[in-house]
């Protein structure tokens, strides 16, 4: 059982002027005591860097091993390794893990209880060398869960950090991938340390993706002129975490992202069609940039997470983390009475600081208010609401486990 919840020390200020609308209020005792009693139970230990979860129709919990592929966890309890390193039902020889990259994120088909047994999964591969690439991957798996099939690469040509520029290979990679209400699929990428990436209209680093289960464009994605039409967003420096907000509240449906700060501000935005992040750490003559990126090397003046001197129409972070750089991670919306006064707000891990938030959200989609779970520290990796009301999360321990409300 948790202890109480602790009000979270709020900024006084922050230095940003167009960032003002990010100040947090204050959340008042009678709040945290609507908040649920919560138990972490650990359902899996000893993986081997797991890193997403996605159930599918009957219970089944599908989940990724960064270097090692998919695997299926049955509801009774047997596991079975469907695709990637040897032994997988289907073999992927393709696919590698280096520094922060490898086999990311995992999504289940909207249509799949009604025959369209298709599952997708975000996978670093050495298909196609200099340089080596992302891609979605999409496979058919049997009923019986025991044979995997027909896979198809549907986004073959998310960029990839092989160059040595800041940092190793494999940083910055992005890699969430999930289904929204509206039927198409969302596909999160990084920067991958390149200056230019970001901003760039044509390589798909940077940037928030949405395409149909063939990978092809989907309507309404707002590309300015020039950008690849699969684009839904751009501007961005690390995106590690999609939800959607649900029905019932202002603006259903809206996506919300996660991504890591460099050394300030981390941000939660809400993405608009065509919108740019405002992340461009490039050609700053004012700093000392290595290679010529210059995302570590200033402060929320000289190098912001979102520029609004480059950019006025920048998409506005709906927090900002206090303008401090902890990781923020994957996000879910809790939803359900059993929830009680947290039902509807969004849980937002931060990795660094092994904490989980709930961020209460204006009328507007701004962040009105941020809860601190007394949770015991975890490293969670992704989070995800499961079939029995409870949200389930990996860790970078190796471990699966739910975070149930009484």
């Amino acid at each position: 059982m948790l202890k109480s919840l602790k009000p979270r020390r709020l900024a006084a200020a922050l230095a940003l002027a167009p960032l003002a609308a990010t100040l947090l209020a204050v959340t008042t005792p009678a709040a945290w005591a609507q908040a649920p009693t919560l138990t972490v139970t650990p359902v899996m230990e000893k993986l081997r860097g797991p890193w997403d979860l996605a159930f599918a129709p009957g219970g089944a919990m599908l989940y990724t091993e960064k270097c090692h592929g998919l695997w299926v966890r049955l509801p009774d309890g047997s596991t079975r390794h469907l695709w990637g390193t040897e032994g997988a039902a289907l073999a992927a020889p393709d696919i590698f893990c280096q520094g922060q990259s490898g086999v990311h994120g995992v999504a289940v088909d909207p249509a799949f209880a009604q025959g369209q047994r298709f599952v997708y999964v975000f996978t670093a591969s050495n298909l196609q060398t200099d340089p080596r690439i992302n891609r979605v991957v999409r496979l058919q798996v049997a009923a019986d869960w025991k044979t995997v099939g027909q896979r198809t690469d549907i986004v073959p040509d998310i960029a990839f950090k092989d160059a040595r520029r800041v940092g190793g290979p494999g940083a910055h990679s992005g890699g969430r991938i999930r289904f929204g209400p509206d039927g198409y699929l969302w596909i999160t990428t990084g920067d991958n340390h390149d200056p230019g990436l970001p901003q760039d209209p044509k390589r798909l680093g940077g940037k928030v993706l949405r395409v149909d289960r063939d990978g092809k464009a989907a309507p309404g994605n707002g590309a300015p002129a020039g950008f690849d039409a699969r684009i839904y967003t751009y501007g961005h420096r690390n995106v590690q975490g999609i939800a959607f907000r649900p029905a019932g509240q202002p603006n259903a449906g809206q996506a919300y992202t996660s991504e890591h700060g460099p050394n300030h501000s981390d941000e939660l935005t809400a993405l608009v069609a065509g919108g740019n992040a405002g992340w461009d750490p490039q050609n700053r003559p004012d700093l000392k940039c290595s290679d010529g990126y210059c995302g570590y090397s200033g402060n929320p003046f000289t190098m912001p997470m979102t520029d609004t001197q480059r950019f006025p129409k920048a998409m506005l972070p709906a927090w900002n983390n206090e303008q401090r750089s902890q990781g923020m991670g994957p996000l879910a919306f809790l939803e359900g009475a059993q929830w009680k006064g947290w039902n509807g707000k969004l849980a937002v891990a931060l990795m660094r600081d092994q904490r989980l938030d709930i961020v209460t959200l204006d009328g507007p989609g701004k962040a009105a208010s941020v809860e601190t779970a007394d949770l015991p520290k975890l490293r969670l990796r992704s989070i995800v609401p499961g079939p029995d009301g409870a949200l389930w999360g990996s860790t970078d321990d190796g471990q699966i486990l739910k975070i149930s409300p009484k």
